[in-house]
């Protein structure tokens, strides 16, 4: 039979891929040609063939070899499938013979008189590579297959076969990319059974699977993700139980010694991922991790690079040349090696940011996940980049498709995930870099961090440097357009995040932290939203009632001209700045409250501190950030601008001075011709933030740790404000005209 044309389907991309992973599959009967496997590789990728020989056989021949070898009618099927799949075909006679190809995979599982028919793996193997080809080849046949939740279900079934794992895996993969409802893991047969059995290859490769079971389901539509509809869904949830996507997270873990071969996957070598895999078998692997057979171009480049280095140094050295035949390049190993680690850090991050965190924190702690990652960082992790190092056509070292900037990205993920709220973050250092965290404490003679004195000594880092200070070592070196520096700066601030600690930070100004963020704020004057918001609220953290901060601030920021373009960079977007605006005005409240001389020196020529307590600078940042939300905008990404706003307020209150700055709002609204508009907006914003944080434990801890202000006096602060007494001078009412009053809008999203 012929192959089918490259580029047939629905686009030439996927078309190509389809030929390129008959080829890798070894065609239709599973058994690759003799002679140079990469010269058939260069032809496939020339005619769009692969390996498969473009050979007609007559309808006699192929029912007379079915009645002999008993092939269960497949070939007369592929022929007729053949003959049908051209355009104008009839696209329901393709279904029908797929679905007489799905019965006959599925044959094992229909008992007759109590016995269960058997199928080879082989004719397994084909009907799978028939399957998959025609899902990317021909539309709607994927989606077709994903409504038959039996089968995929059957599919994972197939998975025990190590002969026909990888075209499962991969078929299962693009049905669940198409399937409308999630699939449950614990309706899987002896799934515990199934993954235990699974090698480290095997199981890096279902990663991929899981991946898309354990990830809640996203709409891909922006309003969804408001706070509205967030509590709607919340609520919708708790009537329904746990999702699809938490009882998978559940069973999972449920699993005996899952998490501990995660963590070794992870924080494996290179060298200690060669094992007995022929060639043939690595490549067939290599084929199913690539999303476009364009990469043959970057396959063919470095193969003949390195096939050419090693014969110039066999030569050389007078030793018989290795065949690329018979050894994939070492810079595929280490690439191949990257992609498993993207899925298995990314299962990690996804089970640590789910129901059972703290399970989870415990068993990779245990396993010593950090320290490992700690081994890997420079050789593997954040490794040099090689001339010969793989990309995908079209696309360079530097795209964020690279594998090299996604393995990044993810591992940066995890340490966000791994460090935020949470105790265990100490195991980023090393002993030495503990005891200075308890250097730091006694020389300010404040107590140790507990969390420092419970940290078990056994599971931190070891070496040098632990994976803390070799992130702030790139970090600092990173150029201006990097797009890491957004997630280097998310990673260092969840280590900073919760309880105030005085050592955390020192730790991290000593080693230049501060300095480098002012840099890249000022003098390197970065443009990138993300950046600059990751950014300010790093520097926020960092300085928060530090005093030795904000000395060094004040040593950086040494003239007016530095000081306007620090002010321009903060006023340009308050949703990117606003956490900084409200660090630095609860440290000036602190401030104002010590009888301290070095803090007075501080009060008397920071600039910052100078320009945060005015009263015209308050207002008008109060102003802007209760002018930029709505309560149908709300997010969890703007919301910190409600809170910010209700921080000024509160300590204002402290003061006896909230009647004063709620008739300065008043006056504003008056002088932008818009009476009642903020007023009425700021009562609505309220009454939507006591439904939100009045029944989640979670955000109400979190605003009290960050801003050492009691969860009981946000919420008096906010009944005061929405007291419906139009003679209490502390209540918005008082303040809102009669005419333009506008305080009942039902802003429930159902």
């Amino acid at each position: 039979m012929a192959a089918a044309p490259a580029a047939a389907g629905s686009g030439a991309g996927r078309g190509r891929r389809s030929a390129a992973t008959v080829a890798a599959w070894g065609g239709w009967g599973g058994r690759p040609r003799p002679s140079n496997i990469l010269l058939q590789l260069r032809q496939g990728q020339l005619t769009g063939r692969g390996l498969v020989r473009a050979v007609q056989f007559t309808e006699t021949f192929l029912t007379e070899r079915d009645k002999q070898s008993k092939w269960s009618g497949i070939p007369q099927l592929l022929l007729k499938l053949h003959t049908t799949s051209h355009l104008h075909s009839d696209f329901v006679e393709c279904q029908n013979i797929l679905k007489l190809l799905v019965e006959i995979l599925m044959r094992p599982t229909i008992s007759i008189r109590g016995q269960k028919l058997k199928i080879s793996d082989e004719m397994s193997k084909d009907c799978l590579s028939i399957l998959y080809n025609t899902c990317v080849c021909t539309e709607g046949v994927t989606k077709r297959l994903a409504e038959k939740n039996d089968f995929v279900i059957f599919l994972f079934t197939l998975m025990t076969s190590k002969k026909t794992f990888l075209q499962t895996a991969t078929l299962i993969e693009d049905i669940l990319g198409v399937k409308k409802e999630m699939i449950r893991l614990d309706e899987v047969p002896n799934l515990s059974s199934l993954v235990s059995n699974f090698d480290q290859q095997q199981l890096a490769n279902f990663c991929r699977i899981l991946a898309v079971t354990i990830s809640e389901m996203d709409t891909g539509n922006d309003d969804k993700h408001t706070l509205l509809a967030k509590n709607a869904q919340q609520k919708k949830s708790l009537s329904l139980g746990p999702s699809a996507a938490e009882i998978n997270q559940a069973a999972l873990l449920s699993i005996p010694g899952f998490v501990e071969r995660l963590c070794k996957l992870a924080t494996r070598k290179v060298s200690e991922s060669t094992g007995t895999a022929s060639f043939l078998q690595e490549l067939e692997e290599w084929y199913t991790w690539l999303d476009n057979a364009l990469v043959l171009d970057a396959l063919m480049r470095v193969a003949n690079e390195e096939s050419e280095h090693n014969q110039g140094a066999s030569e050389e050295n007078g030793l018989p040349h290795t065949s690329a035949r018979t050894q994939l390049p070492q810079s595929m190993k280490i690439m191949h090696e990257i992609m498993y680690k993207l899925e298995v850090l990314y299962v990690l991050c996804v089970l640590l940011m789910g129901r059972q965190r703290n399970q989870v924190h415990r068993m990779i702690a245990e396993f010593k996940l950090i320290p490992g990652l700690n081994n890997l960082f420079d050789k593997l992790i954040w490794r040099k980049h090689s001339a010969s190092a793989l990309v995908l056509h079209g696309h360079n070292q530097n795209c964020d498709c690279s594998p090299d900037i996604t393995l990044k990205i993810q591992f940066l993920r995890l340490l966000q995930s791994f460090s935020d709220h949470h105790e265990n973050k100490y195991l980023l250092l090393n002993n030495q870099e503990l005891n200075e965290l308890s250097a730091i404490s006694l020389k300010a003679n404040i107590p140790e961090v507990e969390a420092v004195l419970n940290t078990d000594r056994s599971l931190v880092c070891d070496g040098k440097r632990g994976l803390l200070t070799r992130l702030l070592q790139v970090m600092k070196k990173e150029p201006a357009e990097s797009s890491f520096r957004f997630w280097q700066a998310r990673a260092v601030e969840s280590f900073l995040r919760g309880t105030t600690s005085y050592a955390d930070q020192m730790f991290l100004l000593k080693r230049g932290l501060l300095e480098h963020i002012l840099y890249c704020i000022v003098d390197s004057e970065c443009k990138s939203r993300d950046v600059l918001q990751s950014y300010f609220d790093l520097l926020g953290e960092l300085m928060k009632f530090n005093v030795d901060a904000f000395k060094r601030f004040n040593k950086y920021i040494n003239t007016d001209a530095k000081f306007q373009v620090f002010l321009k960079q903060i006023n340009s977007s308050l949703v990117d700045s606003n956490m900084l605006v409200r660090c630095v005005t609860l440290s000036l409240d602190r401030f104002e409250n010590q009888v301290d001389m070095k803090v007075a020196e501080v009060l008397s020529e920071c600039r910052l501190l100078a320009y945060i307590s005015q009263v015209p600078t308050q207002m008008s940042f109060l102003f802007r950030l209760i002018n930029i939300i709505h309560v149908q905008t709300l997010t969890q990404e703007n919301v910190s601008c409600l809170n910010t706003s209700l921080v000024i307020l509160m300590l204002a209150r402290r003061k006896e001075r909230l009647p004063l700055y709620l008739r300065l709002l008043q006056r504003m609204e008056h002088s932008k011709k818009y009476p009642g508009f903020l007023l009425n907006n700021f009562h609505n914003l309220l009454r939507f933030w006591q439904q939100h944080y009045l029944h989640k434990d979670k955000d109400s801890t979190c605003l009290e740790n960050s801003s050492c202000i009691s969860f009981s006096y946000w919420k008096e602060t906010v009944s005061i404000l929405l007291n419906p007494d139009r003679q209490s001078p502390s209540a918005l009412v008082s303040y809102i005209e009669e005419p333009y009053m506008d305080i009942d809008r039902d802003f429930t999203e159902e």
